[in-house]
Parts: structure tokens; C-alpha cells; sequence
């Protein structure tokens, strides 16, 4: 081969022998000059901080907006596999609340003959349960989704926050359709809606906020200890009882009713009742319920935050 036509970048001697000026000025060089049209621009690269545990828990919610696609991915997966090889499907977000509200019709209103003032028992119950149904199921299915997802947690890397907070964002689907009934029931029985309606979007979200803060908590204890598992269903049933789902409020005792104001759920629930149907709402109920669903959801977060990298080790 000519020696004229070798590949300048195998040949040494000619390297060494090109002109210095021929060398690209560095990218700090032109911005000196104040010409920054022609200067390299390199594209963003994620930034990773690692900080010592001394610095105390890092809340990352920089991290959660990164990785905010992923709750949108993960919580499909969760309505896809909710629903999949079942026979009815999505149906059974209507069955379970109206077969429950039909039987506690039946037990409460026609053989005990529990009075629920001008709302029929039905359209009572059914509002409790709509609330209800939704804060147990996405407590459950929080409480076993780190677990259920074990071998996703210990290979890759995503704030862990998002996987009870999928399953939650899951039940969202099943109270959409759930409250079509509910419109339904409403429009039966005649109830004309007045302006305390615009709150009720205010108290759904306080449910979801709620059933997060306490999904959240439990997943995280779960992961270490198993036997929450096992309790969950008799503290879901006990917590059903402490909330006026199928009672009022009003009818419990003066002494118990303080105390089952502290109960959020009591606050949530009520309020839901009085924005549909217009009636009065319990302002002391109501402004527990907004303090200690706060409360709870960031203390939920700041424990979760604090055994997080934990999980990969002992799940």
C-alpha cells in the first residue's frame, strides 16, 4: 500500500507531525470570548447523590417525579392482572358493594329496624360502602405488594413508594365504576342534589390520601414482619364496625362518639353523606379526619423512606 495513503490514525509519525493549531479549542474557550453559539452543549445526564445515613432520611421526591411514568405502568399492570382469566371481569366492582348493601338492608333496616332519618337505608349503606370498599381493598392489596414483588424490588432500582401506591391508584377503577350505582340509586330514590355536592371530589381524595398513608405503612411492616398478613383481615373487619358505615353516627352513645371521631374514617364517611344528600356536617369530625390523615400520610412516608433500603436485604 502507498505510504502516501496510509490511515493517518495507524500511522504515529503522522500524528505526530499534524499542526497543533489544528486542535479544537475546548468548550470553556468560547464562552470565554463570549461567543456561546458554537459551544458544546452535552446532553443532561442523570445526576445520583449518595449521602451517608448520618444526613438522616432522604425524601427524594425528585426521584419521584423522575420515575413518575412508572406508577402509571405499574398500575395498569395491577387492573390488567386484578381482572385477568375472571369471568365477569370488572363486575365485580358493582357485586361486592351491592350485595353487601343489600344484605345489610335486610339484616339492619327491615329486622333490627335501624333508622337512617330521610335517607332510604339503602342509599345509606351503599354511600358507607362505596367509601369502605374502596379503603379496604387497596389496604389489602398494598399491605402484599412488596412482597408480591420481590424480585422486581431486588434488581432494579425505582422509588419503592410506587408500588403500594399502584395498588391504591388500582382501586380508583373499581370506585368509578362502583359509583355508577350510586348515581343510579340516587336518581331511583329521587334525591335532588344541592351546592355541598362540589365537595365531594374533597372527600374522595381525603379516602385515597387515607388508604395510602395506611397501605403504605403496612406494606413497609410487612416486609419484615409477616404476620400482618394474618391480622390484617380481623383489624380491616374491626375497623369496618369502628366506622359508621352501616350506622350512623349520631346513634352511638355520647361517650363513644369522641371516640370514634379520632377514627378518620368517621369524618371521611359522614362528610361523603352530608355533600350528597345536603345534610349537616360535623366540622369537628371532619377537621380530625383532614389532621390525621396528614399526620399519618407523612409519617407513613418518612417510615417508608427510612427502612426502604432495607427491603432487597430481608423481603
Amino acid at each position: 500500500m502507498d505510504s502516501h495513503t496510509s490511515d493517518p490514525i495507524a500511522s504515529p509519525h503522522h500524528v505526530a507531525a499534524a499542526p497543533a493549531t489544528h486542535a479544537p479549542p475546548p468548550p470553556q474557550t468560547a464562552a470565554a470570548n463570549g461567543d456561546t453559539g458554537d459551544a458544546l452543549v452535552l446532553p443532561d445526564q442523570p445526576l445520583i447523590l449518595i449521602e451517608s445515613e448520618e444526613t438522616g432520611v432522604q425524601f427524594a421526591f425528585s426521584d419521584l417525579w423522575s420515575y413518575r411514568e412508572l406508577l402509571y405502568f405499574l398500575t395498569w399492570r395491577d387492573i390488567k392482572v386484578r381482572y385477568k382469566q375472571t369471568a365477569l371481569g370488572a363486575a365485580w366492582a358493582i357485586i361486592q358493594p351491592l350485595a353487601t348493601m343489600l344484605l345489610f338492608t335486610l339484616v339492619f333496616n327491615r329486622i333490627a329496624g335501624l333508622d337512617t332519618g330521610r335517607v332510604p337505608y339503602p342509599l345509606f349503606a351503599y354511600t358507607g360502602l362505596l367509601i369502605w370498599t374502596f379503603f379496604s381493598n387497596a389496604v389489602t392489596n398494598s399491605t402484599n405488594s412488596l412482597v408480591n414483588n420481590t424480585n422486581l424490588i431486588t434488581k432494579v432500582y425505582f422509588p419503592r413508594a410506587f408500588i403500594p401506591s399502584a395498588a391504591v391508584a388500582a382501586g380508583l377503577v373499581d370506585l368509578a365504576i362502583a359509583g355508577l350505582i350510586l348515581v343510579g340509586l340516587v336518581v331511583y330514590y329521587g334525591v335532588t342534589p344541592t351546592w355541598s355536592i362540589a365537595l365531594v371530589p374533597f372527600f374522595l381524595l381525603l379516602s385515597v390520601m387515607l388508604a395510602l398513608a395506611v397501605g403504605m405503612l403496612i406494606s413497609a411492616l410487612t416486609v419484615k414482619y409477616r404476620d400482618l398478613r394474618h391480622a390484617l383481615p380481623f383489624l380491616i373487619q374491626f375497623w369496618m364496625f369502628a366506622s359508621p358505615v352501616i350506622y350512623p353516627a349520631n346513634r352511638v352513645p355520647g361517650r363513644w362518639r369522641h371516640l370514634i371521631a379520632l377514627n378518620p374514617l368517621t369524618g371521611i364517611i359522614e362528610g361523603f353523606r352530608a355533600s350528597l344528600f345536603g345534610g349537616e356536617f360535623d366540622r369537628t369530625a371532619t377537621l380530625l379526619a383532614v389532621v390525621v390523615t396528614l399526620f399519618l400520610l407523612a409519617g407513613s412516608f418518612y417510615l417508608f423512606r427510612r427502612i426502604e433500603e432495607t427491603f432487597a436485604d430481608i423481603i
